[in-house]
């Protein structure tokens, strides 16, 4: 692990821990006051919390891009259910789906859709929406902090039309901008990544018809461009390479240091990778029946156009009731009280609409 990423990480641990001695002792306070309120919702802190009968083991894998995310509420729900342990390991989209598929795990992070190739049998599983984040265009050049790219622009480096960093079409996208001759270095991920999925998909739909090379978990990058495993992986080349640019999430850009541009959205303004644009992003999106939505090139003059969901997949019925009882108990904590951790870690929670119906989509889960 990259020190950068593991000192990140600690600092998560470290306000977890307050953040739940913190829920203990307002626990505590209420107790001290006479409080006879034993109705607690799933959801609820303190030791009559709906969690703290639960006891077994969750495994599951998946995103890479929604990991910090779901590592702390993993932290966070250790205190809610001492007897329950979650393992969530970020193999990918592409991994976590198929290993889902092979019932090798108890559900599984993915930030693209399930096709037919993952082996995941139609019918059988349903989507949870969880929370959403800006997959930011990060670089890594000398002496230039701002960055504007249009997604014509963006398309044609990222498929090495434009191969040097004072390139005309840069340039208009900067103007009054001194940009240097650096060639330019495109690092994308070798794994199948959802992260990739969006980003493409992005492109094919911004970028005028500029993009060729497709769109899904994977595609055929030039043979000049560098691949690295996870969200991690893209973010340490462009850290430790001179030109270079590639697709991170925000969480694991801001965690790597990393410098990241502004995009053109769909309305001509050119916006920062924030969590407020991210919302707005959000807002603007289509909820399928299925729980499924893409809010990717979103209208709005505030809306950050490459804006990522991520989703966790589930059985529509377990075999194993108290596994079934798990499940639902750790994803109804993660839609509620998980929610508010969202924003340490630079993710959007749910709008509250599309909250309850990924409640209510987790009540369908059955034994």
């Amino acid at each position: 692990m990259h020190p950068d990423r593991e000192a990140y990480l600690v600092n998560r641990n470290v306000l977890s821990r307050r953040l739940l001695a913190g829920v203990a002792l307002a626990a505590l306070a209420l107790t001290g006051c006479g409080s006879n309120d034993n109705g607690k919702e799933p959801g609820a802190s303190g030791g009559d919390s709906a969690y703290a009968n639960l006891s077994g083991e969750l495994k599951a894998s998946g995103a890479s891009f929604p990991d910090a995310y779901y590592q702390e509420v993993v932290e966070a729900f250790k205190g809610e259910a001492s007897g329950v342990t979650v393992t969530y390991n970020a193999t990918g989209s592409g991994t976590g789906k198929k290993q889902f598929g092979e019932g090798l795990v108890d559900f599984a992070g993915t930030d693209s859709l399930v096709k037919e190739s993952d082996g995941v049998a139609v019918g059988s599983f349903l989507y949870i929406p969880t929370v959403a984040a800006p997959i930011t265009v990060s670089y890594n050049l000398q002496g230039v902090d701002k960055l504007q790219l249009s997604p014509e622009t963006l398309a044609k480096i990222f498929q090495t039309d434009i191969k040097t960093w004072n390139d005309e079409a840069i340039k208009a996208d900067n103007p009054g901008v001194e940009l240097p001759d650096t060639p330019i270095v495109v690092a994308h991920r070798s794994d199948g990544s959802g992260t990739t999925s969006n980003f493409t998909k992005y492109l094919e739909a911004a970028s005028g018809g500029a993009w060729k090379l497709g769109s899904g978990d994977t595609v055929a990058w030039p043979a000049s461009t560098q691949g690295g495993e996870k969200n991690t992986g893209v973010a340490q080349i462009v850290q430790q390479t001179s030109g270079a640019v590639g697709y991170v999430d925000l969480s694991d850009a801001k965690a790597t240091g990393l410098k990241f541009a502004a995009i053109k959205n769909k309305d001509g303004q050119f916006v920062e990778p924030t969590l407020d644009g991210t919302t707005a992003g959000l807002e603007g999106a289509e909820i399928a029946d299925d729980l499924s939505y893409n809010p990717l090139n979103a209208a709005g003059a505030t809306s950050y156009p490459i804006t990522a969901p991520t989703f966790i997949i589930v059985k529509t019925s377990y075999s194993d009731a108290a596994k079934a009882e798990l499940v639902k108990g750790f994803l109804t904590y993660l839609l509620n009280d998980g929610q508010d951790l969202a924003k340490e870690i630079d993710f959007a929670p749910l709008p509250a609409s599309l909250k309850e119906k990924a409640l209510a989509q987790v009540d369908k889960i059955q034994s």
